[in-house]
């Protein structure tokens, strides 16, 4: 599609800066429904524009559904990438800040995929999926407070604690239950995602939730939205190694913790593993490829809308 116009903004939590041209000013609104609203009444009109805006942990989502209601064309890009293509055209130092100039013209060179608007009722089951999270992380601290606690009043305030958080995420695992069932699409797609072993409730339902792309990209491009792209680094000592950084944290987290239990019981991972492990590969090395290689499969599975059957995906 050709567009007229690129346009860049940079979402905080107090404010929002959007630059309507690559070389113009960068304008300044509060981040508050009627000034955002106010705003996207002066963009150029829908359609005739890129507008490419950096995710910055979900302050931009209210502003990205205003702007597609509206019938704008939207991109959500990573912060990293942005930066990546800003350092390598020499438009920034390693330090400098991205300006919503720099998010424009990373829009016109790059022509990053359109946003794609999200099921209805994603945002509730965002957040409670990042509830439960919470909860679960809440729960880990107060057991390890619970080992170290001498005093018998602080054991069992301890354990009042933890009863009431045991409660709260049953009531949090039915709520998710009763949403991903309603919906004939997720509850499709979280049996499907669950015919893979070492694939629970709570893998699908992180997926479903945080990772909608799933089916919809190539290997390479799901990949480097979770963040289990190696890449490579050549600074210093670390000359002819490779890292991964970036991407969806709480989803590698997720998946990671899936993956130790598909190098046990899931075939082709185990296999995979093993292969690795026989190479002299450094047990994280061999975890993270393994990781890459189940999201690899589980993306195959959903685009194909096939369930797990031993698949040779590399």
């Amino acid at each position: 599609m050709n567009f007229e116009h690129f346009i860049g903004i940079d979402v905080a939590k107090a404010k929002v800066d959007i630059a309507k041209a690559i070389d113009g000013p960068v304008l300044k609104v509060a981040n508050e429904p009627s000034a955002i609203n106010a705003m996207i009444k002066e963009l150029p009109r829908p359609k005739s524009a890129l507008v490419v805006v950096e995710a910055t942990g979900g302050y931009e989502k209210a502003l990205v559904i205003e702007l597609v209601e509206a019938g704008h064309i939207v991109s959500v890009v990573n912060p990293r990438q942005v930066r990546d293509f800003a350092k390598a055209l020499g438009i920034l130092a390693k330090t400098d800040k991205i300006d919503a100039r720099v998010i424009a013209r990373f829009g016109q060179q790059v022509r990053p995929r359109a946003y794609v608007k999200t099921h209805e009722k994603q945002g509730e089951l965002d957040q409670l999926v990042a509830r439960r999270r919470q909860l679960v992380g809440l729960r880990t601290s107060e057991k390890n407070r619970q080992q170290q606690a001498d005093s018998k009043a602080v054991a069992k305030s301890i354990a009042r604690t933890l009863d009431h958080l045991r409660k709260d995420i049953r009531r949090i695992d039915e709520e998710i239950r009763k949403l991903v069932q309603s919906d004939d699409q997720w509850k499709g797609r979280a049996e499907l995602l669950k015919t893979a072993p070492g694939i629970g409730k709570v893998t699908s339902t992180t997926l479903i939730a945080e990772l909608p792309e799933l089916g919809d990209l190539n290997r390479q491009q799901i990949s480097a939205l979770v963040g289990v792209a190696p890449f490579n680094c050549e600074s210093g000592t670390m000359r002819g190694k490779q890292m991964i950084y970036g991407g969806r944290k709480s989803v590698r987290n997720t998946l990671y913790m899936a993956t130790l239990t598909a190098m046990r019981f899931n075939p082709t991972i185990r296999a995979f593993s093993e292969r690795l492990s026989s190479q002299g590969k450094p047990y994280k090395v061999v975890a993270t490829a393994c990781m890459r290689k189940l999201l690899v499969v589980l993306n195959a599975m959903v685009k194909e809308n096939k369930p797990w059957k031993n698949p040779e995906t590399t």
